[in-house]
C-alpha cells in the first residue's frame, strides 16, 4: 500500500513505516499529526485517483524531529557598480514517521 500526499507545497510518495524531511509542521516531537491532503492510494491492485484530493483518506503520522537544514548562502552582485548583498537562509524541517494509511 502507498499514497501520493501534498504538504507544504510538495508532494511525496509515502509507505507506512517511512521516515521524510517536510516544511515544518507545528506540534511537539512524539505528537501524531493528519494529513489530509491526499492525492491518490494505491492499496493491492485497487488505485484511488482524487480530483484533486481522495475523499475521506488522510494520513496519520508521528512528529520524530523539529530542525534546520543547513544555511544557504545568497550572494547578488553587479560588477562595476559596488552593489554587493549577503544573506543567509535557514529552512526549518519536520521530519515525520508515516504509521497509517486511512480510507
Amino acid at each position: 500500500m502507498f499514497a501520493v500526499i501534498k504538504t507544504g507545497g510538495k508532494q511525496y510518495i509515502i509507505r507506512p513505516g517511512d521516515r521524510i524531511k517536510v516544511e515544518k509542521i507545528e506540534g511537539e516531537v512524539g505528537d501524531i499529526v493528519e494529513i489530509p491532503e491526499v492525492l491518490l492510494v494505491k492499496k493491492d491492485e485497487e488505485i484511488k485517483i482524487g480530483t484533486p484530493l481522495v475523499e475521506g483518506a488522510k494520513v496519520k503520522a508521528s512528529i520524530i524531529e523539529q530542525g534546520k537544514a543547513p544555511k544557504i548562502i545568497v550572494f547578488k552582485k553587479k560588477p562595476k557598480k559596488g552593489y554587493k548583498r549577503k544573506r543567509g537562509h535557514r529552512q526549518l524541517y519536520t521530519t515525520i514517521e508515516i504509521k497509517e494509511i486511512l480510507l
